[in-house]
C-alpha cells in the first residue's frame, strides 16, 4: 500500500489523507477487491434491458479493466440471463463469476450450472420489509437461509450471505441473524446492504465493526445512492476493515443507483493508497459502451467519465491546462483515458483567445482585436448558455475580420 499522495505527470491528491493522525484512525484491510453488479443490479434501472451480447460486451470490458468479480446476472429472473452467465463463465476471464439467489437450493444449482464460481445469497432483514413485505421474523430468515448457505458451500460455491436492507435493520434481529448463522451455517464472507442508501458513512464504518466482531468474516459492503453518498460510504466501510466494495459501472441502478465502480477504482488508487491493478485508461471504453447499451447518457460533469472534467473555461490559469495540468486538475486527464481542453465562453479572458488562435492556427490578433473578439464571445456565450465550438469561435472570427 502507498503513503504517497502524488506521482509525477499523474495525480496529486491531498497530503493529508496519509498524515499518521487520519491512517491510524483507519482499519484499512491489505487488500480491496470490487465486485461490480452492473449486470444484475445495473440492468434494474428502470428502462435498461440488457441482451445476451450485450452482457457478454460488458463483461469482457469489465475484465478488461481489471474488476476482481463480476456478478453476471440471477439465473432465477429469465432463461436468457441464465444463457448469458453461462457464455460469460465460458470467457476464461480473469474475473471470478457470482450469481445473485434467492435462500432457495434451486437457485444455487442454477448457479453451478451456469459454471459460477461464488453466489450472492439475498434475504430480507430491514425491518420495514420484514414487517410489512414479507410478514416474516429474523427467524423465519435464518430458517431459509441456513441450510442453502451450507449446499453452497459444500457444492464448491463461495458463498456471500446477503442480507440486504441491513441499514434498517433492528440491532436484536441483525445480531441474532448473525449469531444464527455463524452457529449452524457460517458463509464465506457477509454483506452490509444499504439498500436505501440511508446510512450515512460513519453509520456505516459502525456497522462494519460490529458486523465483523460478531461474525469474524470478511465485509462486503453494497450501497445505493440516495443521498448522493453511495461512493463515500463504501469507502468508509474500507477504512473500517471491509474487504470487497460493490458497484456498478456509471453508476447505474435503481433509483439513483449504485456505487459508482470508476469512482470506487480512483478513490481505493489515488486517495486510499492501494497498489491497484485497474486500467483506468480504459475506463472511457466501458462506459461509453454502458451508455450506449443502457441509452443513459453520461453526465457531463460526471465524475471521472463526465466530458466536462478537464475542460476549463475561464481564462485563470489556461496555460497549465495542457503544459501542467496537475496545476489544475487531482489527476492528469491522460490517467483515465482524457486530454485536457481549454473552450470560450462568458468566462473567458484575452489568453483564452490568444491561447485558441494558437490552438487552432488562426495567428495572432493585435490588443485592440483580442478586446474585441472577447467581446463577441463572452456575448455568445451568453446568448448560447455554454461554451462555444471551435467551429462556432472560426465563425465568429472571419464575421469579424469580415466586418472591419
Amino acid at each position: 500500500m502507498r503513503e504517497n499522495h502524488f506521482e509525477d505527470g499523474k495525480w496529486w491528491v491531498s497530503p493529508y489523507n496519509f498524515e499518521p493522525e487520519v491512517r491510524n484512525q483507519m482499519q484499512l484491510p491489505p487488500q480491496v477487491q470490487i465486485h461490480d453488479a452492473t449486470l444484475r443490479d445495473g440492468e434494474q434501472t428502470p428502462g435498461v434491458v440488457f441482451s445476451v451480447d450485450d452482457k457478454i460486451r460488458i463483461a469482457t470490458k469489465l475484465d478488461e479493466v481489471g474488476v476482481e468479480r463480476i456478478e453476471a446476472g440471477m439465473p432465477a429472473v429469465s432463461p436468457q440471463d441464465a444463457e448469458a452467465i453461462k457464455e460469460i463463465s465460458k470467457l476464461g476471464l480473469k474475473s471470478k463469476i457470482f450469481t445473485f439467489a434467492r435462500a432457495m437450493k434451486q437457485d444455487i444449482d442454477m448457479a453451478l450450472e451456469c459454471g459460477a464460481d461464488g453466489v450472492i445469497i439475498e434475504v430480507p432483514i430491514g425491518y420495514p420489509k420484514l414487517v410489512t413485505q414479507f410478514g416474516w421474523t429474523w427467524e423465519d430468515v435464518f430458517k431459509k437461509s441456513r441450510d442453502v448457505i451450507n449446499y453452497a458451500r459444500e457444492q464448491g460455491l463461495y458463498a456471500v450471505f446477503f442480507p440486504y436492507d441491513t441499514t434498517r435493520a433492528r440491532r436484536d434481529d441483525l445480531e441474532n441473524l448473525c449469531k444464527g448463522i455463524m452457529n449452524e451455517s457460517p458463509p464465506d464472507s457477509i454483506g452490509i446492504v444499504d439498500t436505501m442508501g440511508c446510512a450515512t458513512p460513519e453509520a456505516v464504518k459502525y456497522m462494519v465493526g460490529w458486523v465483523k466482531g460478531m461474525t469474524g468474516l470478511p465485509i462486503e459492503i453494497h450501497t445505493h445512492n440516495d443521498f448522493g453518498m453511495g461512493v463515500a460510504t463504501e469507502l468508509a466501510a474500507v477504512a473500517a476493515g471491509a474487504e470487497v466494495v460493490h458497484s456498478c459501472a456509471n453508476g447505474l441502478g435503481e433509483r439513483t443507483g449504485n456505487a459508482a465502480m470508476e469512482e470506487l477504482m480512483l478513490g481505493l488508487h489515488l486517495l486510499y493508497g492501494y497498489d491497484t491493478q485497474y486500467k483506468l485508461e480504459k475506463l472511457p471504453e466501458l462506459g461509453a459502451l454502458l451508455s450506449e447499451l443502457s441509452n443513459i447518457p453520461i453526465a457531463r460533469n460526471k465524475p471521472v467519465l463526465g466530458q466536462g472534467n478537464f475542460i476549463r473555461e475561464s481564462g485563470i490559469g489556461i496555460q497549465y491546462v495542457m503544459h501542467d495540468p496537475l496545476v489544475m486538475f487531482g489527476t492528469h486527464p491522460a490517467l483515465t483515458g482524457r486530454s485536457g481542453e481549454v473552450v470560450l465562453g462568458k468566462k473567458s479572458g484575452k489568453a483564452s483567445i490568444n491561447y485558441k488562435m494558437q490552438e487552432l492556427g488562426l495567428g495572432e490578433v493585435s490588443d485592440e482585436e483580442n478586446a474585441a473578439l472577447l467581446a463577441k464571445v463572452k456575448q455568445k456565450g451568453i446568448d448560447k448558455r455554454d461554451f462555444l465550438s471551435d467551429e462556432e469561435f472560426i465563425a465568429l472570427l472571419n464575421a469579424h475580420r469580415a466586418a472591419s
